[in-house]
């Protein structure tokens, strides 16, 4: 670290939630940060569909871990109940079998655990106060040493545990997540709802450690919605640091970084180029290895830092009136087969019988008969081959919906599927997340904030500490406070 007497030139690349945490973060710290986003408008993923009753939120839809975005904005000197609403979900997530099953899990645990009792049984609500007070101990034991660190270390993973040797029985290191839910449940029911919080973050369950177990205690901690939906962060967040002083550049992707001296030193653009102190890459981190940003920052990112992919998706977003079955915000609709997805997904294949996440955006805020804003979600494999597959899907899940009792009036319904998300985030395979979670040691090879070229650092769900709209706010924290301390802003 250096003493400078001008401020820093940074540039971001990419406006996704982690750029925009870490513009907010640079500008307020006295930074000169442009933003250059290829897409008209920020929020990356974090994105929307127009219809006849506005914006529809076409990408992530489930808020947690509240803190990490009013410590985002107190670093600003901001709060943030005076630039959004946030509203505490009482109902987390419904959830439906094929069988006619419907369990409510609730914000408050012990109306989750009468919902068990009522619809499973005394002995299955036990196993579920069991697993969750297992995932809270993972929870509280890992947020700062793994989510909270810029840089997770075995070390410090191997301290925590030797201080608390219970843990290394929670972490349960030789199971995947699908089997510790099968020891977990005797229900097997109970095993499909907890099994698929590794799709949370791309992963499929019998190949995703179990440490994912504590995915479940972070949203039993509380789920939040967004007035005006999820979009309406980044579109706060990109406003509240132009008002910083960061200048955004839409529409105008980055390609090519330019060393000088070792180090990154110039950005050429659609239109220009910038000479830059340092670069924030807040885009998948696969772009770099294929060499999409040149040749000087490509050695940076490691194979296996970055493969196997994630999970991809279909998702369709549309405007409706819904008829039969009651929703909440957040609605499962579990497949047949628990397992059955998963595999054929492994063959590469987008899977028939499928569990089903509807998020209904305007839930409890408009009349019954109106039009509401619908986002399904559907897993699927990265890049599939047919592009059919996108209106097949569109078939499947309005099939699916209506033998589950829950049919929509008709309207223009939009699918975008693994090849529009390969064309929208460029190097990304479709893949939604990144690396997937795969194998126990995946949490330690993502990419951190710093890389081997001085200058240039990374951010996003791709990067440490992974998927998910906290994670990705994280993410920019670590690249700003590590970008502050190498750049001597104070």
């Amino acid at each position: 670290m250096t003493s400078r007497t001008t401020p820093p030139v940074i540039a971001i690349v990419g406006a996704g939630i982690g750029g925009l945490a870490a513009a907010l973060r640079l500008a307020h710290a006295g930074a000169r940060v442009t933003v250059f986003e290829a897409q008209p408008t920020p929020g990356g993923k974090m994105r929307t569909i127009p219809s006849a009753a506005g914006p529809i939120d076409a990408g992530p839809t489930v808020l947690t871990m509240r803190s990490v975005f009013d410590d985002l904005f107190a670093a600003a000197g901001l709060q943030l109940d005076d630039y959004l609403t946030l509203t505490p979900l009482d109902t987390l997530a419904r959830h439906y079998w094929p069988d006619g099953t419907m369990l409510d899990l609730m914000a408050d645990p012990d109306d989750s655990l009468d919902q068990v009792t009522d619809v499973f049984g005394p002995r299955a609500a036990d196993e579920v106060r069991g697993f969750s007070a297992r995932a809270a101990r993972l929870f509280d034991a890992f947020e700062a040493p793994m989510m909270k660190t810029a840089s997770p270390g075995l070390a410090a993973m191997a301290g925590r545990v030797m201080r608390q040797p219970g843990l290394a029985l929670d972490m349960a290191p030789h199971l995947s997540l699908a089997g510790l839910v099968q020891r977990s449940f005797g229900d097997p029911r109970l095993a499909q709802l907890f099994a698929r919080y590794a799709t949370y973050v791309g992963g499929a369950p019998q190949q995703s450690p179990a440490l994912l177990s504590l995915i479940w205690a972070a949203e039993a901690r509380g789920v939040w919605t967004v007035t005006g939906g999820m979009h309406q962060l980044a579109v706060t967040l990109a406003r509240l640091a132009q008002e910083a002083g960061a200048r955004f550049h839409y529409n105008t992707p980055v390609h090519r970084l330019a060393a000088q001296g070792g180090r990154v030193a110039r950005l050429e653009y659609t239109g220009g180029t910038l000479d830059v102190d340092a670069v924030l890459f807040n885009g998948d981190p696969q772009a770099i290895a294929q060499g999409l940003l040149g040749a000087a920052p490509r050695p940076t990112v490691r194979p296996d830092s970055i493969r196997p992919r994630s999970l991809s998706a279909h998702v369709a977003s549309f405007a409706a009136t819904p008829r039969g079955l009651p929703l909440a915000h957040h609605t499962v609709f579990f497949a047949d087969t628990p397992n059955a997805e998963f595999d054929e997904i492994a063959k590469g294949r987008t899977p028939v019988d499928a569990t089903l996440y509807l998020c209904a955006q305007d839930h409890g805020h408009v009349a019954a008969d109106a039009l509401h804003r619908f986002e399904i979600i559907r897993n699927a494999p990265p890049l599939p081959t047919d592009k059919k597959e996108d209106d097949q899907c569109k078939t499947m899940m309005f099939d699916r919906m209506r033998q589950f009792g829950l049919t929509f009036s008709p309207g223009p319904v939009t699918i975008t599927g693994p090849q529009e998300f390969a064309t929208l985030f460029p190097a990304s395979d479709g893949a939604l997340y990144g690396r997937s979670p795969q194998g126990t040691m995946a949490a330690f090879k993502r990419p951190t904030a710093r890389t081997t070229l001085p200058g240039l650092y990374l951010c996003g769900g791709g990067a440490h500490p992974g998927a998910g709209v906290p994670m990705a706010a994280l993410s920019g924290q670590h690249a700003a406070e590590a970008m502050k301390h190498d750049l001597s802003l104070t």
